[in-house]
């Protein structure tokens, strides 16, 4: 697919922002995924270019979190194995889906994820006793992955809530391992989309690069301040371009009317 180059810098800079503000709360699909349809690349190719470009993006946070000791490899490579196969079943899924649905209903999976950020409560900073166990933990994260596959936007964002709510961590601690349960769920949705032919490789190694640089950038940024005043930059962005996706009188969704 030929892209003009003032769409390619659009997607780059997007993927960059995506990137920033994933690392520090989640949620940058919100913003890369309505940017790469706004440019016209079907849903599904758009997708499992922003899981490639997402991935490297979230490995690279990771990183620097495992770095500040913001990781717990044993306690969570359970429940990383449960979002890896809940990924892997989620994205095969999708390539079986119709892709005019697919053009109607990612907008409205849009809004739905934009009002979750701008209605979702503050998350304490600070370590709990854990509410659930394990193999709980597991099977939810396991859910999680399998919407994440489908679609992914908000995923990294419910992922640190339920490690914040259910399993006791602190914002920090909990955006640290979320990178890590992430990274499961993006290379299996990688591979999954690989395998089905659905990858635009040029566009997603460039968005790619831009995004590890956007995620070493809010890493950085969470763990000195924290995720403060990311949502409404993110609801702002997400709502803006998901207008962008219903104004196109194309779009499949305005024939259900």
């Amino acid at each position: 697919m030929h892209l003009t180059p003032d769409i390619l810098a659009f997607l780059v800079s997007m993927a960059l922002l995506a990137g920033t503000i994933d690392a520090m709360a989640g949620g940058g699909g919100l913003i890369s995924i309505p940017a790469l349809m706004a440019a016209g690349i079907p849903p599904v190719s758009a997708i499992a270019t922003n899981k490639l470009q997402s991935a490297c993006g979230t490995a690279s946070a990771l990183f620097t979190y495992a770095r500040a000791g913001n990781v717990d490899w044993r306690r969570f490579a359970l429940p990383a194995l449960g979002a890896f196969l809940g990924a892997a079943a989620g994205a095969t899924t999708l390539q079986f889906i119709d892709p005019g649905f697919l053009a109607a209903f990612v907008p409205v999976l849009l809004i739905l994820m934009g009002l979750y950020f701008l209605l979702a409560p503050k998350m304490s900073e600070a370590d709990r006793h854990a509410r659930i166990g394990n193999v709980p933990l597991t099977l939810i994260v396991t859910g999680i992955g399998f919407y994440d596959g489908f679609f992914g936007p908000g995923t990294g964002s419910f992922l640190t809530t339920v490690l914040v709510a259910l399993a006791g961590l602190g914002l920090v601690r909990a955006i640290g391992n979320t990178k890590f349960l992430n990274l499961s769920t993006n290379i299996a949705g990688v591979l999954a989309m690989i395998a089905g032919g659905k990858m635009l490789w040029g566009l997603a190694i460039a968005m790619a690069a831009a995004n590890i640089v956007g995620n070493q950038i809010g890493a950085r940024l969470a763990i000195r301040f924290g995720g403060r005043g990311v949502r409404p930059l993110l609801v702002v962005m997400s709502v803006a371009l998901t207008m962008k996706l219903l104004a196109d009188p194309k779009n499949p969704i305005w024939g259900w009317f």
